[in-house]
């Protein structure tokens, strides 16, 4: 009986030692970072969206101008879509596949990475048609 008791502590320290020493899966919050920009995609979504209760949406953007603003990310969730947040976010999500593509790429993030940013950076080049005009909230 006092083993059994003995081996408690030893259990305890074995199930909280990664919690303690701050050990976290940093491969499942990147992947999971990354969907969350496809659960932010406006516009007509591709055929291998994995967010799957997502649908299309924003499908008239810029119609009332003439302009085609289909595409980019929804801003924290709604139904807008801010174009200099978004332009940081696939400025600083660029300088991260620069800087950490090979670590993406062995958790299998690199390409869904590279998505995220052409998403974005095609939804800004539709929201600049000519020079010295930019669609824009």
């Amino acid at each position: 009986m006092e083993k059994s008791m003995s081996m408690a502590p030893l259990l305890l320290m074995v199930l909280c030692l990664p919690f303690a020493l701050g050990w976290h899966d940093y491969n499942q919050a990147l992947s999971k970072s990354i969907l969350f920009f496809e659960a932010q995609r406006s516009g007509y979504l591709p055929h291998n969206q994995r967010v799957t209760w997502r649908a299309n949406s924003g499908l008239n953007d810029g119609k009332a101008s003439g302009v085609d603003l289909v595409g980019g990310y929804y801003d924290a969730g709604d139904n807008v879509k801010f174009g200099l947040p978004m332009a940081f976010t696939i400025t600083m999500m660029s300088w991260s596949i620069i800087e950490y593509g090979k670590p993406m790429a062995a958790n299998g993030e690199l390409r869904h990475a590279m998505e995220a940013v052409k998403w974005g950076t095609d939804y800004l080049i539709k929201a600049h048609p000519e020079p010295y005009v930019l669609y824009g909230e």
